[in-house]
């Protein structure tokens, strides 16, 4: 049988998709061919995660295509050849190099073109839209000579749009038509707490903006509004939305859709034989969607077709889950209730920036829909529930009230019905994912991704997907993966004794040996951490530097504004009147807001890069260091006075405490660790709530391990009574480098010894009684480190190449980052919020705006 021609048009995330259809469902295996014109140079990519790339993300990280692909002869992809015309009555199409390509079907997959509104002046220098790769680097070209920007649309390509203006440094203002941001997802109240969070980060917003012209001028653009002052910015990206790509179909004389798309029936067939239109150039039962979900069901419709199956496609959901800024937001069902009789229930806290809204049935039995600003951890569990036939607590607020015990809101995974669709995207569903377990022999969250394709596109189910794995693994007995992500099919634990046993130095050896792919944002500062716990090597040399955090990769912690805090070790809270001094000199001439710490130190915020180093230098001249209050490592060792001053006092605290902290300052390790020393039972360190605490006794000291304050606040459980000095800092050598050892990332000490089998009493046996062998090995990795211990802000200061790294602008080194403004308050200055910003005094007694 000779065999047929499928021609896709188009290679973006549905074309891609289509394809992968054709090969997974055996259209290529009955006899297809496949032939698909891209208009891009480059293969299809996750537009999805375009944002990424300013902060990283190569281009080939972002790629759909799996290596090797279309090496099969039945798939053809023609890359920068897109067809310009099409000929419905021969059935070829015809490229723009020329070649005629019969075809026994054709799919248009053509997508969407950025809408630009009729704005006078929206073209000509300094004017982008955000669409495609080559659009980002016309961006970051331009940007790196600006210093201002806006972003016109404020729905959710515009705040993506946004969050890329904001990596590249620019100070941003958000342009916005409608009342509020993300108009079609949130409500009125939704929309100001977005706002809130969005102005927070320092981007400015100016809803029921009409843009009337924008005006060329030699210093850059003025955007001019209907109502409002102008906004003068260097550079203007347009993202007010789409529209549908369908100029290839109206030449063909292809129906269309009044308001745009490909007109197409519940087959996604066009008006011409064998002809099919997937995707955002679609319109399919009654409009066109914008979202890869849809898009995605709409290739699986027209393969199914093409097989001889009877799928047909009638509307798709238009859930939403995006991490915009770093800001969660969700929208689900009918979350505007227009449900006859439709009852809201409405959970809002600005103080923590998080609203919930739900949307029941008049009854209150079923839920419709939903918004989650904020807070969007329920989503995955809470999407499922919208329409489906599952009655709802008989107090359904249960759904969005925050729990005492801190997990979050909503039922489990096991609530979910059967039937309910997990993935939006693939279309999975719970029973799917339970099969792939139960029967497909997948172990892993990897291996159900593999297997049903849930979690591969916009990752907003992978917590759920993980629950419903854990969940039915349970039920058959097996254990759930401790793999550390898909990078590494090691847990931390294995991977730090990987690199420990094999002496291994340095990331790429480790990936080459033990993982795959490029790494990610969960193996690589976990990577880091266990190199630095082992060697004590500078942080940021070679390959190290690109995989810390983000407050590592600055050795500082970045603040909201861009700024960053700058925290010196001041060793069990005891500082001199020349440090002081010293401390509020440097604060004085740097012009740094000072605030003493929960910690016993001193915090100076409102920094900027290239004053880090500077600001280094004098603490480091007068003889500090860092405070390590940006790493996963030893933050402070609180104590009281003890008995030198202290008449109830029994013991001397505050020497023991700063021997601890100079002990195990810039130990690297899987969470934070906070240790406190209180010398009498009125524990007025707080010792108790520290991972490491220690309470002095008549007969010495008492010591305590796992407890921390934050979220779910947890008391330390007495460990030792009454021991010497000398026994206790060995326990805690053995404890803390145990910990670091065998933890989990991110996990800290009191869930680490919960999880233990054996529990405190298993730990006691290991470090005390040396029931496991390893009290020698401990003992010997707490020497080599405080033997190798340095400091790593005198090492900066003392490599030219080292110090290079601080600066705001690469191409300007030196040049301040003009979008970081302070106002004055209470005598110190804090950062200036959007509106604030200007050389003007702002209205109130106590505000100045000052620049940085």
């Amino acid at each position: 049988m000779s065999r047929r021609t499928l021609v896709v048009v188009g290679h973006g995330m549905v074309g891609h998709r289509l394809v992968e259809l054709a090969v997974e469902r055996g259209l290529v295996a009955a006899g297809w061919d496949v032939v698909v014109h891209a208009a891009e140079p480059v293969p299809a990519y996750d537009r999805v995660g375009l944002s990424s790339w300013f902060r990283g993300t190569t281009a080939e990280e972002l790629s759909l295509v799996e290596d090797g692909f279309f090496d099969s002869p039945a798939l053809d992809l023609r890359l920068d050849d897109p067809v310009v015309s099409i000929d419905v009555e021969a059935r070829t199409v015809s490229s723009r190099c020329g070649t005629v390509t019969p075809y026994d079907a054709l799919v248009l997959a053509t997508g969407s073109t950025a809408f630009v509104p009729p704005i006078p002046g929206s073209t000509g220098r300094g004017r982008f839209v955000y669409r495609t790769l080559e659009d980002l680097e016309q961006i970051r070209a331009a940007a790196q000579g600006a210093r201002t920007g806006a972003v016109i649309g404020g729905g959710l390509l515009g705040l993506e749009a946004a969050d890329a203006l904001r990596s590249l440094d620019l100070s941003t203002t958000v342009v916005e038509f409608a009342p509020r941001l993300m108009p079609l997802q949130v409500d009125e109240a939704g929309g100001q707490a977005l706002l809130r969070l969005v102005e927070d980060l320092g981007v400015a917003v100016r809803t029921s903006a009409a843009t009337q012209v924008i005006e060329e001028r030699e210093s850059g653009l003025r955007l001019v509004f209907a109502d409002g002052e102008p906004l003068d910015v260097d550079l203007v990206v347009f993202s007010a939305g789409i529209r549908p790509d369908d100029a290839l179909a109206r030449g063909a004389g292809l129906h269309t859709a009044e308001r745009g798309g490909v007109l197409v029936d519940e087959t996604c067939a066009a008006s011409a034989p064998d002809v099919y239109a997937v995707g955002e150039c679609a319109s399919a039962a009654g409009r066109c969607w914008g979202l890869v979900a849809p898009g995605y069901a709409q290739a699986e419709v027209v393969v199914d077709r093409l097989l001889g199956g009877r799928r047909t496609f009638t509307g798709a959901d238009l859930s939403t889950k995006l991490k915009l800024m770093g800001i969660d937001v969700a929208s689900f069902g009918d979350s505007h209730a227009s449900t006859a009789g439709a009852l809201e229930l409405v959970y809002a806290n600005p103080v923590a920036g998080v609203y919930s809204k739900l949307v029941v049935t008049d009854d209150a039995r079923h839920l419709l829909g939903g918004i989650l600003v904020g807070d969007a951890s329920a989503y995955p569990v809470l999407r499922p529930l919208a329409g489906a036939d599952v009655v709802l607590p008989a107090d359904p607020a249960e759904l969005v009230l925050p729990r005492l015990d801190g997990a979050s809101p909503g039922p489990g995974a096991a609530a979910l019905p059967t039937t309910a669709q997990v993935c939006s995207c693939r279309d999975v569903s719970k029973g799917e994912i339970c099969t792939a377990v139960r029967e497909g022999g997948c172990r892993d969250v990897a291996g159900v991704k593999a297997c049903t394709g849930a979690g591969t596109v916009c990752g907003s189910c992978v917590g759920l997907v993980k629950d419903l794995v854990q969940d039915e693994l349970s039920t058959l007995g097996v254990a759930m993966s401790s793999a550390l992500c898909e990078h590494f099919d090691l847990s931390r634990a294995e991977l730090f004794e990987v690199v420990r046993v094999q002496g291994i130095r340095s990331w790429s050896t480790l990936l080459a040996g033990h993982g795959r792919g490029l790494g990610c944002d969960i193996c690589k500062p976990t990577a880091a951490s266990i190199l630095a716990s082992l060697d004590n090597a500078y942080v940021l040399d070679g390959e190290r530097g690109m995989l810390q955090d983000t407050n590592d990769h600055m050795l500082a912690n970045l603040q909201k504004d861009g700024t960053y805090s700058v925290v010196p070790r001041i060793p069990g809270g005891e500082v001199t009147p020349a440090h002081l001094i010293v401390l509020g000199q440097v604060a004085q001439d740097f012009g740094l807001y000072t605030k003493i710490t929960g910690g016993q130190r001193i915090d100076m915020f409102g920094a900027r890069v290239e004053q880090l180093p500077l600001i280094w230098k004098r603490l480091v001249d007068a003889g500090m260091e860092s405070g390590h209050a940006y790493g996963k490592s030893l933050r402070t060792v609180k104590s009281c006075v003890g008995q030198t001053w202290c008449r109830y006092g029994v013991q001397d605290s505050t020497t023991l405490a700063i021997e601890l902290e100079l002990r195990y300052r810039g130990l690297r390790s899987p969470h934070k660790v906070k240790m406190g020393v209180s010398g009498c039972a009125r524990e007025c360190a707080e010792a108790r709530s520290k991972d490491f605490g220690v309470i002095a006794t008549e007969n010495g000291w008492n010591l305590y391990v796992g407890g921390n304050g934050g979220f779910r606040p947890r008391h330390a459980d007495l460990f030792l009574q009454d021991v010497d000095t000398e026994t206790l800092v060995r326990t805690i050598d053995r404890v803390l480098m145990l910990y670091v050892f065998t933890a989990d990332r991110l996990q800290r000490t009191a869930p680490w010894i919960e999880a233990m089998e054996g529990g405190l009493d298993h730990l006691r046996a290991v470090v005390v009684d040396d029931s496991l062998g390893l009290c020698r090995e401990l003992d010997t990795a707490m020497e080599r480190h405080v033997a190798t211990y340095s400091d790593e802000w005198a090492d900066t200061l003392a490599d030219p190449q080292r110090l290079a790294r601080f600066t705001s602008f690469v191409n300007a080194p030196g040049v301040p980052d003009p979008s970081i403004a302070f106002v004055r308050e209470r005598g110190q200055i804090r950062p200036a919020r959007p509106e604030e910003k200007g050389p003007t005094l702002v209205s109130g007694p106590r505000l100045e705006v000052v620049r940085s």
